[in-house]
């Protein structure tokens, strides 16, 4: 692995500074934008000058559509693809369509297993699950700004009868190591799941992560493997680090997620990504 530096080209120079188009995945929170939401001049910069330069930028999320859009908007991309959902859902932009976009991809699953499982071990525990309307469906007035939507309070009966596009689960009454170790133990199958920074759990389709549509996506574009790159700091980016030719983890990235990088730049706090993004630029 490579600490990142505005000048070092860790082992792939035909990438930086030329004019070979790249296919350039970025995560949200923690990445773009930090934890509270706010995007820095410098990094809303970087990103629209790679963006104007020609690559391939796409958007590749946990959080939902509607929670994506603005995103989308702040960068200024307005053609190409977006990830969402964790790869629940993928988006094709062109401001040519109605509302800027169309759902090509949709990964839908039964949530109830799971929801099942969890409940027996967190019943304190807060649900809630986007259904392939793209509403959300939550227990508890659970509501978070990833949805994009405000969340309908139903009984848990309703949410096991739903089909799912995500699930997400929070718990304030648990440490997250007493979350970790619970999911650890619930030993969820058929489906995918990244558990957050704190007591949070993310659960997709199995086999869906950003990586399984990003891998779709290079297809679509035709781009070789090793012209692709990939910025995030969470534990739902590993896998999208991994796919990479280049994967790029933020400096306050925890340690499991810094050991799949190819680098480390600096934190979300230091406009980490507009550091790797300016070294893109010819």
């Amino acid at each position: 692995m490579t600490i990142l530096t505005d000048t070092s080209v860790a082992g792939i120079d035909d990438q930086r500074n030329s004019h070979q188009k790249l296919m350039i995945a970025l995560d949200v929170d923690g990445t773009l934008v930090d934890h509270d939401g706010h995007m820095t001049p410098g990094v809303r910069e970087a990103a629209r000058a790679v963006v104007a330069e020609g690559h391939d930028v796409l958007i590749a999320t946990g959080r939902s559509l509607n929670a994506t859009l603005p995103v989308i908007e702040q960068i200024g991309l307005e053609r190409g693809y977006a990830v969402c959902c964790n790869g629940g859902v993928t988006l094709r932009l062109d401001p040519a369509l109605e509302s800027g976009y169309e759902i090509i991809h949709k990964a839908t699953f039964d949530p109830a297993p799971a929801l099942k499982a969890l409940r027996e071990r967190l019943p304190a525990a807060k649900y809630a699950l986007e259904d392939e309307e793209g509403n959300f469906l939550s227990t508890e007035r659970f509501q978070d700004a990833s949805f994009g939507v405000e969340a309908v309070g139903v009984d848990f009966q309703t949410m096991l009868d739903a089909t799912a596009v995500r699930v997400v689960v929070f718990s304030s009454e648990n440490t997250s190591e007493e979350f970790s170790e619970a999911i650890r133990q619930v030993g969820l199958s058929g489906v995918t799941y990244s558990v957050g920074w704190t007591a949070w759990l993310d659960i997709a389709a199995a086999g869906v992560t950003k990586a399984s549509a990003l891998e779709q996506l290079r297809h679509r574009l035709g781009t070789h493997p090793r012209h692709t790159l990939a910025i995030g700091d969470g534990r739902n980016d590993i896998e999208m680090l991994e796919w990479a030719g280049r994967g790029v983890a933020m400096g306050q990235a925890p340690e499991e997620v810094i050991a799949v990088a190819d680098e480390v730049t600096a934190s979300v706090y230091d406009d980490g990504a507009a550091r790797v993004l300016r070294g893109l630029l010819g």
